[in-house]
């Protein structure tokens, strides 16, 4: 095989690879942008509750099926929601609270997002990172208190680890 016939492999291998990781990069700047443009309201968070108890109760919720393919634990919306959708009676327990799992996942991100922000404006000399809503962080702030009394709401336990508090 010939240096310029290796050579053009290599590009055309090259050429591939970049155009895979601008497809991942846009898909991700769609995702950043649906998540930093959702806002967060009462009714939403009174759906997000209800949904997410009711998802801690099914059977197979809980179950950590790690993807052998995905070792940096971030995926898209769509894979989240895909997931989501395959726990039997996910959709239906969803639906049953007035959300799609679409909205659900978002939700959550849009939540998350907000508390960061707040801690990081929090901080010493803190400031809010660029790119995430003020009107979400401000949301976060003035349900601070109600969003603590959350912790832990739809967790999944480990029986694994022994509580302390058992003995």
């Amino acid at each position: 095989m010939s240096k310029l016939t290796r050579l053009g492999g290599v590009l055309a291998a090259a050429f591939a690879v970049a155009l895979c990781l601008a497809a991942i990069a846009r898909a991700q700047d769609r995702d950043t942008q649906e998540i930093s443009s959702y806002r967060l309201t009462d009714a939403g968070l009174a759906k997000f509750v209800d949904v997410t108890g009711k998802l801690a109760d099914l059977p197979g919720a809980c179950d950590d099926d790690d993807d052998e393919d995905d070792d940096s634990g971030t995926k898209s919306i769509d894979a989240m929601v895909a997931k989501l959708n395959a726990v039997p009676g996910a959709q239906s327990a969803i639906q049953s609270a007035g959300m799609t799992a679409r909205e659900y996942v978002v939700f959550a991100f849009a939540l998350t997002q907000a508390g960061l922000g707040a801690w990081a404006a929090g901080q010493p000399d803190g400031k809010m990172p660029a790119g995430l809503s003020q009107g979400n962080v401000d949301y976060y702030k003035k349900h601070e208190a109600e969003l603590k009394q959350l912790k832990g709401l739809g967790e999944c336990e480990d029986d694994s680890v022994e509580d302390p508090d058992d003995e």
